[in-house]
This record gives structure tokens, C-alpha cells and sequence, in this order.
């Protein structure tokens, strides 16, 4: 019996069984082919075995592997331990990682490493052994991740050091030595052991400048090294002995005097030592003492573009903003310069902390960057994935259970919400219809005896009508931080009477929630004084008083744009122009009208108390007849822009640094030759709270944060003016929030112009080009200093290029929709109806924080005056749509306008939709957020989505009289049939929808429980299969259905869970566009977006079984489109592409992250043959130093 006929244990096969098994099973039998390939060359390198029962003993018990590799380990003869290493090479070389992990895991690395310590016993070193020894080390231990600590157990470590230092100067011998000992150094404690044995002196003295000869030697000199500094205690020795100022001599020399960029491996090594040099505080002290930003910076931008060059540049750039010193915001404090007193919370202000940083924070990071590295040991664990924890598995809270947060005496108060369902109309008293004329109108003769022809009154004598009454006067606890606080006496005489109103139509009213007068602390005047000149016009709509509105509007004498606009003689400027252009101004813009818009403007309440109107407002916005395309970016331009931030680091002499804007010290004295910009924010729904000039065409610019709050930097809306036409201004806002941003993806912020708008383009267009987003060297501390993680910001940069100089223009984040703008859309929108087809009813829900009062609308058709007419009307379902809880979400205002227009339409699916369904929309359920310029909180400080579980009346009325109205219809019998939340989207294109399922989250979360046995209506799919087919933005595969714990708060999970909607949605729109179907690369506009409203809509179609023959003009597909059992089945074998339901999950694209600080990346792999292959045999120079 010969030894390739011998058996293994784990199959009991022979050699040739196994080399047959190889040819027809591949890679997959790799374990089958380590154990008996090449036996029979074994057998032949074995001869000096002494007996065949020797052998047999030796393999009773053990695979063919490990008797290969115990014969190994306990070799001390040369030429078998050789003919052993030759045969393991040729089945590792043959064969892929898998071979090598196999031969790891039957102890592979400790018979490699005792076979070292055997061989380096004989002296003199016989290389002929010990260079593939070395080799099959160097290519089993980069897989094996405790390599280094076997090795320190074993006791290598030693022998190996003393090999390196017998070696020398030999490069062909010292440079497999030192791969070894970066191998080595891959575990962080051997790593800190070999440190203090000494080597890194050695390793520096093989380090020299640039030379040509024993190249692979300094590089495998450099790479030990680089490994070696992965530990802290090395890091520190380094810097202590001045490393890191050699360092950067040793680079700068390669990098000027290697002009071919032949030797790049060693630039990139290099680098690698100084970027883990640099992971402690001390280290980064010691780079930017020794110059390091300036080498670094000259080099990287030296390097140029090339492909073959990048990783370099890339090491390089994250290095520099890696030791980029962290600041705080040019700011005395990050938090809100708005402040808002909540109710019986007078006392309990926040306390500002200075946006400085503290001494102990600074301890305590140094402290963490300094431990010990034994804390780094265990660090190979698997990642631990969150969002799978997150998801809901207990069956009791993943199943619907509907009940009542609060009595049914308390629900009775929202039975004025739906007057549809009380008694007969015709009967009603008018009355009170007259009462409420405004806030609370119906538009139907049918129900109420007031005529058509009252109803449809002129519109010019409305306005005067609203204009003579009293404005609303309820006072707020609103103040203006480091300014006077206005009193409560300064009010006007029709003060009590609005409040009585508020106090009489208001469901659960609580008249501490709302102070008045002394009572109320710091309070708001009313805006009777807003705008004055402005109401003066209106009162007297002549030629000048017209031209005189404009100019208020547009906050400076641009008289000069109306002759240039409409080419009308200057005799006729000061009589006519300002009436021509606001008459013709109307029949542009549908559903906007300047004058409404003021009087709608005179009513808000702001923090700021703001007495100008953004123009684009006043005037409107209608969306061009082009559709935009998404922007690209040039590979090297962002890294551009870093080098530009860092530039300011290592040229502080070439910045400005002026203060421009400052919205906490207005108004900025400026000399008249001064060319910087002039940017301006106190207006409705504006955020820009700081500027400052950089260089002469870029400015640095800083959001506020919402009210009461230090985060939530997204939303930015502003005016600036002064520009230069054809000059490319760059801006950059330095404090947004977020990790990622479709603005790395094609997205464009908006920009509208005054000069355009009165040339008849009164557009909103995206603009801006070198559009970037990446993370900067600014941080809040003062997060830090109340025990949170510290936080950086992120940067927005882009550059606009004006047409026209000394324009007067709006930037904005997106579409800018205002509290305002709804207003004046909601009453020309119901003036516009015909009362006989349309019930269209605008009711006030509830007053919010600041006084403001939040809208509800009811739209259904009116019903005939016959009793069966009447018992369908009555019997008709729910559907409930509610908007913009986030402020910063405008494109969620676009779409519910979308969704308005076509409900009180001519279109016979409007008409179906309305015999079917009554509708009860709150389009606007944070309007103190929209007005402040808040991005995603109110006046509370609060996320108003993650307070639908348990929300309070003082301090989230809308949310609770919201909530307080579903709980009352599903009290009834009346629990909807659809509700939707609109939102927007900043990471992710298209329009999507989340909802709720048991069974999917089940499945996703691989939970235990048989979900065969639950019952699930799959009907929650049926809205986003239809608005897939019908709708072009719309992208089924980036719908979730998942119900996750951190969510559970959200109006969707709580309309789900606690009312029993079983179709309870979140309609995300994105911001950006679309990167599939008809839109796809395009951004989506104003147009776009209301089309997506009325196609949610067209979906609810779908519902109604009876009605499908109506919809087949827009819905042609057959039934299979809704047979959800058989794809709900297919699902639970799919990998849900999105397993999180947060409003912003993490981008899934790509993106070039240069601007993140290091991370640790996988070495390259070593391919010690290749760095063996010397082009001369000179020996190594060492460094005396």
C-alpha cells in the first residue's frame, strides 16, 4: 500500500478518486483536492521514512493536509521540509483564497511558523529554504487576521528579527524579512511588541530619499513600517523621536524627484505612514508643526488628474482633512437665533452653550485617540446590522388595534369637521355660514340659501371687504433672541374679539396654550404695520401706488426694470407700468394674486416679525415649459474645491473673511464702493443667518437652525442682489447636516429673478454648476461638551453665474412653497368653483404655537336633494391626505396643490372621484415651521412626525386635533378608507411610497413566527401597483412596507396601528429626479410634482370596484395588474432593496467620498515573487542618523 493510495478520514477515498472529483467538481471540491493532490510526488520526497507503519500510523487519524503539514512542522531536514514547501505552493498557487483559508483553518499558519523557528536555527541561514518558507508566510498569513499573534505565541517574533538583522545588507534576503514582519504587525498588540524590541529605528534607517537602487527593498521597509504604526504606543514613539518631520522630507523628495512617477508604490506607502501616524492627536500636532498641509497640498495638486495617480491623491487628501484642525461655526452658538417661549415653560428657556471648544472635550477626545492597544483585540466581529434590529417582530404591536387615545365626550368637538354628515343642508341656518365667512365657507347652494351670485361677488370688493375688517390679533409667545421683546400693549382694538373667535371655534381650546396680554410673557404684535406702503397701493390701486408695491416688494429702487421690461417710453413709466404689470402678471399665473397674497401675508405671525415680502411670492411662479436636465460632475472637480478650503489653512493671507450679512446685527454699514453681494433673509419662510465674503467672488454661508433647536441645517431661501453679470460666484453652505445628498447626483438648487420675472419668465429654475457635497472641517462642540456625539457638518458648494448685472435675485434649497402662498390658493381656488358641482368647504382644525391658523378642507361633490342622492352622499368613503409636516419638505406643498386642482376640476376622473369619496385634507400641518424658515421642526422644537403616538394639545395642537379627527370618524363608523402623508425626499430619486404589513416585516426580519398561519389584507399594494403604471415618476421597487420600532411614532405607523387604516402611506417625492421611465435624468419641476398629486388620485380609482370602467381612459391594464397573492408570495423571496424606513435613509448609489476621514482599506495583496525579483544585487544603504 503506497502512500497515495492511502485513505482520508473524511471520505475514505484514494488519490485518483480525489484528482477525478477535482476535474469534475472545479473550485467547489477545492477541500477534496488539497487533501489528495500531488500524493504521489509526496511519496517520492518521503522515501526517508523508515518504515510503511510509521506512515500508517501517522495518517489513521488525521486528512491528507494535515499529515502534509504535521510532517511539516516537526521537519528539521532541509530537503523534505523543501520538496513539503514546493508542493503546498503548487496547490496554493492552483487554487483560490478558498485553498488558502482551508489550509489556515487545519493549522497551516503555526506548521509555517514552527517550520521558521526550525530552520533559523541552522546556521549559517540557508536561504535555499528559507526564501519560499518566507514566501508561503507572506501569502497565507495576509488571510490569516491573527497571524501575528500566533506568531507571538509561538515565539517567531524573535527568531525573525534576528534572521532580518543577519541579513543585512542583502536586499534579496532582507526584504522578504521585512513582508514578514508587516504581516506581522497586521495584529496591533504584536505590532506594539515588535515597536519596543526596536525595530523602528532599524526601519528608518533602511528608509532613505530617493534613489533607484534596492527600490522593492525601501518599499517592503516603508510597508513594515506602515503596518508597525497601526499601534498607538508606536504612533507616539514616533512623533516623540521627530518620524513624522522625516517622514515628509523622505516624500517630498520622492514626489519632486521621481518626475516619471515610476516608484508610486513608495509615494503610497509613504503616505500610509503618515496617515496612521496621524490617528492620534499628538501625531496630527506634529504634521501641521512640521508643514505637513502645504506638502501635501503642493504635491497632490502637482500630481494633476491622472487615472494612475488618484489613489495617491486620494491617501493625500484624506490625511490633510484628517489634520485639518476642527472648529466650531463662526457663530456665538449654533442654536436657533429665533427663540419661542412654550407654554407654562417660561422658566425652563434652553440655556445657550457658546460655540466654542471646551478644554474638557478636547481632554476627552485626546484621552479616547490614546488608549491602549489592547482595547483594539477584538475588533474582527462581524458588523452588527441595525436596521434589522429595528424592525418590529412582537406580533401584538405588529397587529392593527384600533382604539381611542382619548373619551368620546372630548371626539364630539370635531363634528363641526364634518358638517356633510349633521342633518339635512337645505335646512341649516345661514347664519352661521355667514359667521364664519372665510375661514369657516362652503361654497354650496345647494346646501345653504346664500345665492351663487353672493358667492362670486367681484373679487376687487372682497379684497377691500377683507382689507377694512380687522386683522387677526391673537399674540404669541414669540421672541426675537438679543433684540427688545415687544409688549403686549402695543396691540390693536381688534385684539378681544379675534380672540373670542379663536376661543369659540377652536376643538379643544385651551386658553393657557395661547397667551394673551400680560399673561402671556414676551408676545407679537400684529402685522397691521407689515408692509404699509404696500396696503396703501392696494387701497388705491392706481399707476404709481402699483409701481410703488413692486419696489417694496423688491426691497430697492429697480424702477429701471419696467422700461426695460416692456419697452414703455419714460413719460409712461411713473403712470402706467406698475397696473400693466400686475394685470398682466395675473393672467400668467393661475390661482396667485399679488393683492390677495399681501392680505394673506398681513396675517401670519413670525418670529421675526419679518415686514418685507420675498418677491417671488408676491409675483408667483409658473413652471417653465422646458423640463431640466440632472448636472453631472467632473471626475477631480470636488477635490478641486477641497484644495481650495485647505488652501485657507495654508494661505490664511489670501481670504477676506468679511462679514457681509449677519441677520442678528442688521442692518451692516457698507461704503459705497464696496462689490460685495447683498443678501438679505427676514421674509417669509427665509433661512440664511449668516455671510461671509471669502474672496471676492465666494462667500461662505450659514443656515439657521430651527426654532428652539441646535440641528436641522437643510433649508436655505434668500435674496441677494449687486451681482455682476457673467462672473461665476461661488457659494458655499458650511453647516448642513446630512451625510449625503442628491446634490452629489444631479441636483440643482432653484434660483428666481426679478429682471426675468418682469420680462414675463416668472420661473423657478434650478441653477448652479460644480455642484458638490462633502464633509468639512467644522463640528459642533457643544454637543460634545452635554455628553453627545460630537458632530461634523457638511458642505453644499456651487457656483451661479448671473445674466444680468445688478439683478435682484432668490436662492432657495428648493421650490419654495409658503404658508402664504396657501392661503391665497385655497381662497382664489374655491372663489374659481361652481357651488352646484363642487362642495368645497375651508374650515380652521385648530390655532397653532405662534398664533396661525391651520387649515382643513373637505371636497366632495354635491349631493341632489332626493333622499337616495342624499343616502349616497352620506354613505360615501374617507379618504384623508395630509402635507408638510416637515417645513424644508416644499415639494410635499406642490404636490398637495397638485392634488387640489384636480380634485375641484372638470375631469371626469376629478368628477368620479368626487361621487365617490369625500376628502379631508389638511394641506399644511406645521405652518409656524413654514413661515420661520424651519426646515423640520415647529416652535416646539419637535420632529411633529414623531409625535402621533401620544401628541399634547399646548404643544402639537395640530397634530393632536389631527389625530382627534380620525379617532372621531373611525368612532363613528367613518374610519377612512386611504391616508397619505406627503413628504419629500433629499437621497433618493423618483416617487415612492412607505407603508405597513405584518407579514413583510416578519419576513425581513427573518422572524421565527409562522406568518402561513396570520391572515394579511394585501390590499396596501394596490395604490403603488397602479401609480407604477400610471404615474412616470413613480418606482415601485423603491417602496417599503416594513414596520420598524423607530418609527413607531410616525403618522403612518399610528394611523395603521391605532385608527385602522389599512392603506396608511408616506408619499415620498425627491427633490432631485428621476433615474427610470419617462423622466429619467431629468429633474423634476413645479409641473412635475402637481402632476404626481393628481395621479395619487387617479389611483384611489382603483378602490372603487364600480368604478373601474370609468378609469380605463387612464388605466388600461388588465386584472393581473392586482393579483398581489401570487407576487406577495414571490416577495417573501426577495431582498428588499430598502430595508429602512426612515424620511432619509442612507444613499445607496455610489459616491466619491475623498472628503471622509481615513478609514482603514484592504492592503494590497503581496505578491512576494514579483519583490523578489531584483535588477541588481547592491547592497542596502543605511541611514547612520
Amino acid at each position: 500500500m503506497s502512500i497515495f493510495d492511502l485513505p482520508t478520514k473524511a471520505t475514505g477515498q484514494s488519490f485518483p478518486q480525489f484528482h477525478k472529483r477535482e476535474r469534475e467538481g472545479g473550485e467547489s471540491s477545492c477541500a477534496s483536492v488539497v487533501e489528495g493532490k500531488y500524493f504521489f510526488r509526496l511519496s517520492l520526497s518521503l522515501r526517508w521514512f523508515k518504515t510503511r507503519a510509521e506512515m500508517t500510523s501517522a495518517s489513521g487519524n488525521a486528512t491528507g493536509l494535515e499529515i502534509l503539514l504535521s510532517t511539516l512542522k516537526s521537519s528539521h531536514d532541509v530537503q523534505s521540509t523543501l520538496s513539503i514547501l514546493q508542493i503546498l505552493d503548487e496547490l496554493l498557487s492552483a487554487g483560490t483564497v478558498k485553498r488558502i483559508r482551508y489550509m489556515i483553518s487545519k493549522g497551516g499558519s503555526e506548521a509555517l511558523l514552527h517550520t521558521l523557528i526550525n530552520m533559523t536555527r541552522i546556521f549559517p541561514p540557508n536561504y535555499d529554504v528559507l526564501l519560499p518558507l518566507m514566501h508561503l508566510i507572506v501569502k497565507v498569513g495576509q488571510r490569516d487576521k491573527r497571524f501575528g499573534q500566533k506568531a507571538q505565541e509561538i515565539g517567531a517574533i524573535n527568531e525573525t528579527l534576528n534572521l532580518l538583522k543577519h541579513s543585512l545588507p542583502q536586499p534579496k534576503y532582507v526584504t522578504p524579512c521585512l513582508w514578514v514582519l508587516k504581516i506581522y504587525a497586521s495584529s496591533v498588540v504584536t505590532g506594539t511588541t515588535l515597536g519596543k524590541s526596536g525595530i523602528t529605528r532599524l526601519l528608518f534607517k533602511l528608509i532613505s530619499p530617493y534613489t533607484t537602487r534596492n527600490t522593492k527593498a525601501v518599499r517592503a521597509a516603508i510597508e513594515a513600517l506602515s503596518a508597525l504604526l497601526k499601534s498607538k504606543w508606536n504612533c507616539r514613539k514616533a512623533v516623540d523621536n521627530g518620524y513624522i518631520h522625516k517622514l515628509l522630507k523622505v516624500y517630498q523628495d520622492w514626489h519632486q524627484r521621481d518626475t516619471q512617477n515610476k516608484f508610486i508604490s513608495i509615494h503610497k506607502a509613504l503616505l500610509n505612514c503618515i496617515k496612521n501616524i496621524t490617528n492620534i492627536q499628538i501625531g496630527k500636532e506634529a504634521f501641521l508643526q512640521a508643514d505637513g498641509m502645504r506638502v501635501l497640498l503642493r504635491a497632490s495638486q502637482a500630481y494633476g488628474t491622472s487615472a494612475g495617480l488618484q489613489p495617491v491623491v486620494k491617501l493625500a487628501t484624506q490625511v490633510m482633512r484628517k489634520c485639518h484642525p476642527k472648529q466650531p461655526l463662526p457663530l456665538f452658538t449654533v442654536r436657533s437665533c429665533y427663540s419661542f417661549v412654550l407654554p407654562n415653560a417660561a422658566d425652563s428657556h434652553p440655556l445657550d452653550l457658546p460655540n466654542t471648544v471646551p478644554q474638557e472635550v478636547i481632554a476627552m477626545k485626546d484621552d479616547d485617540e490614546d488608549q491602549d492597544d489592547e482595547d483594539d483585540i477584538g475588533n474582527e466581529e462581524p458588523a452588527y446590522n441595525e436596521d434589522d434590529d429595528d424592525l418590529e417582530t412582537d406580533l401584538t404591536r405588529l397587529r392593527p388595534n384600533p382604539q381611542l387615545d382619548r373619551p368620546m365626550e372630548e371626539l364630539k368637538q370635531y363634528e363641526r369637521l364634518c358638517p356633510e354628515l349633521i342633518g339635512y343642508f337645505q335646512n341649516l341656518d345661514t347664519t352661521s355660514d355667514e359667521q364664519n365667512r372665510g375661514w369657516d365657507n362652503v361654497s354650496g347652494s345647494a346646501f345653504f340659501t346664500t345665492s351663487a351670485s353672493q358667492r362670486h361677488k367681484n373679487p376687487r370688493q372682497w379684497q377691500k371687504g377683507i382689507i377694512a375688517e380687522d386683522l387677526p390679533t391673537l399674540h404669541s409667545s414669540i421672541g426675537y433672541r438679543k433684540t427688545h421683546q415687544i409688549s403686549s400693549g402695543s396691540s390693536d382694538s381688534g385684539e378681544e374679539s379675534d380672540s373670542k373667535w379663536l376661543t369659540e371655534h377652536s376643538p379643544g381650546q385651551d386658553s393657557s396654550r395661547i397667551p394673551i396680554g400680560p399673561s402671556g410673557g414676551c408676545t407679537l404684535n400684529p402685522s397691521k404695520h407689515k408692509i404699509k406702503k404696500m396696503h396703501q397701493c392696494m387701497q388705491r390701486p392706481n399707476a404709481n401706488s402699483s409701481k410703488t408695491c413692486i419696489q417694496n416688494v423688491i426691497g430697492e429702487d429697480r424702477s429701471h426694470f419696467l422700461s426695460q421690461s416692456w419697452s414703455i417710453d419714460s413719460e409712461q413709466n411713473g403712470q402706467d407700468a406698475g397696473c400693466k404689470l400686475l394685470e398682466m402678471r395675473r393672467e400668467m399665473v393661475p390661482f396667485h394674486d399679488p393683492y390677495v397674497y399681501t392680505t394673506m401675508a398681513e396675517k401670519t405671525k413670525s418670529a421675526s416679525d419679518y415686514k418685507t415680502l420675498a418677491f417671488p411670492d408676491y409675483w408667483g411662479h409658473i413652471s417653465p415649459l422646458y423640463q431640466e436636465p440632472l448636472t453631472s460632475q467632473w471626475s477631480g472637480h470636488q477635490r478641486d474645491k477641497i484644495f481650495e478650503d485647505i488652501q485657507r489653512l495654508v494661505g490664511p493671507g489670501d481670504t477676506l473673511n468679511k462679514i457681509v450679512f449677519d441677520v442678528e446685527n442688521l442692518p451692516l454699514v457698507t461704503s459705497e464702493d464696496d462689490n460685495s453681494l447683498k443678501f438679505y433673509s427676514n421674509f417669509e419662510s427665509g433661512n440664511l443667518r449668516k455671510a461671509i465674503q471669502i474672496r471676492k467672488y465666494e462667500y461662505d454661508l450659514i443656515m439657521n437652525a430651527d426654532i428652539n433647536t441646535d440641528l436641522q441645517h437643510q433649508w436655505f431661501y434668500f435674496k441677494l442682489s449687486g451681482m455682476k453679470a457673467g462672473i461665476p460666484y461661488r457659494f458655499n453652505i458650511i453647516n448642513c447636516e446630512k451625510t449625503n445628498s442628491q446634490f452629489n447626483y444631479g441636483m440643482q438648487p432653484v434660483m428666481y429673478s426679478v429682471h426675468e420675472a418682469l420680462c414675463g419668465r416668472p420661473h423657478w429654475v434650478r441653477a448652479g454648476s460644480d455642484i458638490y457635497y462633502y464633509k468639512n472641517h467644522y463640528c459642533r462642540y457643544s454637543a460634545a461638551a452635554r455628553g453627545q456625539k460630537e458632530m461634523s457638518f457638511y458642505t453644499l458648494t456651487f457656483t451661479v453665474t448671473f445674466l444680468h448685472s445688478k439683478d435682484v435675485c432668490y436662492l432657495a434649497y428648493h421650490y419654495p412653497y409658503t404658508y402664504s402662498t396657501l392661503l391665497t390658493h385655497l381662497h382664489l381656488l374655491e372663489e374659481s368653483l361652481n357651488p352646484d358641482q363642487v362642495y368645497f368647504r375651508h374650515q380652521m382644525l385648530c390655532s397653532t404655537l405662534g398664533g396661525n391658523r391651520c387649515p382643513v378642507i373637505t371636497i366632495t361633490a354635491s349631493p341632489g336633494s332626493q333622499r337616495e342622492e342624499l343616502h349616497q352622499f352620506w354613505n360615501r368613503q374617507y379618504v384623508v391626505l395630509t402635507a408638510r409636516v416637515h417645513p424644508g419638505e416644499s415639494n410635499a406643498s406642490w404636490v398637495m396643490k397638485g392634488t387640489l386642482e384636480f380634485l375641484v376640476s372638470n375631469d371626469p376622473i376629478a368628477s368620479s372621484l368626487r361621487d365617490s369619496y369625500i376628502f379631508k385634507i389638511i394641506p399644511m400641518l406645521n405652518p409656524d415651521g413654514v413661515i420661520n424658515g424651519c426646515h423640520r421642526c415647529s416652535l416646539s422644537g419637535e420632529d411633529l412626525n414623531r409625535q402621533w403616538s401620544e401628541p399634547k394639545p399646548d404643544l402639537h395642537p395640530t397634530i393632536y386635533h389631527t389625530k382627534g379627527l380620525l379617532s372621531y370618524m373611525r368612532s363613528i363608523g367613518k374610519t377612512p378608507l386611504v391616508y397619505c402623508d406627503y413628504h419629500g425626499h433629499s437621497r433618493k430619486k423618483n416617487v415612492f411610497i412607505y407603508g405597513c404589513s405584518l407579514k413583510e416585516t416578519l419576513w425581513q426580519a427573518r422572524s421565527s413566527v409562522d406568518t402561513a398561519t396570520l391572515k394579511e389584507d394585501i390590499g396596501y399594494r394596490t395604490i403603488p401597483k397602479v401609480l407604477d403604471k400610471i404615474s412616470p415618476a413613480f418606482a415601485m421597487n423603491r417602496c417599503c412596507f416594513l414596520v420598524q420600532k423607530s418609527r413607531e411614532a410616525t403618522a403612518r405607523v399610528v394611523v395603521w396601528r391605532e385608527i385602522g387604516v389599512l392603506r396608511s402611506y408616506t408619499m415620498e417625492s425627491t427633490y432631485c429626479g428621476c433615474d427610470q421611465g419617462k423622466y429619467n435624468g431629468l429633474q423634476l419641476g413645479t409641473r412635475e410634482l402637481e402632476e404626481i398629486g393628481a395621479k395619487f388620485c387617479t389611483g384611489l380609482l382603483k378602490l372603487k370596484k364600480e368604478e373601474w370602467s370609468c378609469s380605463k381612459q387612464l388605466i388600461t391594464e388588465d386584472d393581473t395588474v392586482l393579483d398581489f397573492d401570487n407576487e406577495l408570495q414571490n416577495d417573501r423571496h426577495m431582498t428588499h432593496s430598502d430595508g429602512s424606513v426612515d424620511d432619509e435613509p442612507l444613499c445607496p448609489e455610489e459616491i466619491d467620498y475623498d472628503t471622509d476621514n481615513c478609514t482603514d482599506e484592504d492592503d494590497d495583496s503581496i505578491d512576494l515573487a514579483a519583490e523578489l525579483e531584483l535588477s541588481s544585487g547592491d547592497e542596502l544603504e543605511l541611514d547612520k542618523k
